[in-house]
C-alpha cells in the first residue's frame, strides 16, 4: 500500500510564498507520475500541478502557471511544490497524489489518472 505524506502547509500573506513536500512510501515499483490538486471550501477538487518521472516533465493549471514550480525526485519518492506570489484564491487544501501507470500526458490534469493521494495540508493565504 502506498501512503503519500503532505507536509509545508501553513498561512501566508498575499504576495508570499510556502513549499509543500510530498513524501511516498510503501511504493514496490516505479510510480509514472505525481501530482498536486486542491480543494477550496464549496468547491471541487481541481488540478494543480503534475511532473511525469519520465523526462521529469511538468504540467501546471493556467491559474498557477509561471507561480508555482513542481520538481521532485522519483528515486526518493519525493515530489515537491513551490508557491511563489501566493494569491487569496490559492487558498485550500493541497492534496499529493501518485499514478501507478504511465498515460497520455492529458490525463495528468484529471483526478482519474492517480491511484494513490495523501490526507492533505492547508495553505491559507489571508491578510
Amino acid at each position: 500500500q502506498v501512503v503519500l505524506v503532505e507536509s509545508g502547509g501553513g498561512l501566508v500573506l498575499p504576495g508570499g510564498s510556502l513549499r509543500l513536500t510530498c513524501a511516498a512510501s510503501g511504493r514496490t515499483f516505479r510510480s509514472a507520475a505525481m501530482g498536486w490538486f486542491r480543494q477550496s471550501p464549496g468547491k471541487e477538487r481541481e488540478f494543480v500541478s503534475a511532473i511525469r518521472w519520465d523526462g521529469y516533465i511538468p504540467y501546471y493549471s493556467d491559474s498557477v502557471k509561471g507561480r508555482f514550480t513542481i520538481s521532485g525526485d522519483s528515486a526518493k519518492n519525493m515530489v515537491y511544490l513551490q508557491m511563489d506570489r501566493l494569491e487569496p484564491e490559492d487558498t485550500g487544501v493541497y492534496f499529493c497524489a501518485d499514478s501507478a501507470r504511465r498515460r497520455n500526458s492529458g490525463s495528468y490534469y484529471q483526478s482519474f489518472a492517480y491511484d494513490y493521494w495523501g490526507q492533505g495540508t492547508q495553505v491559507t493565504v489571508s491578510s
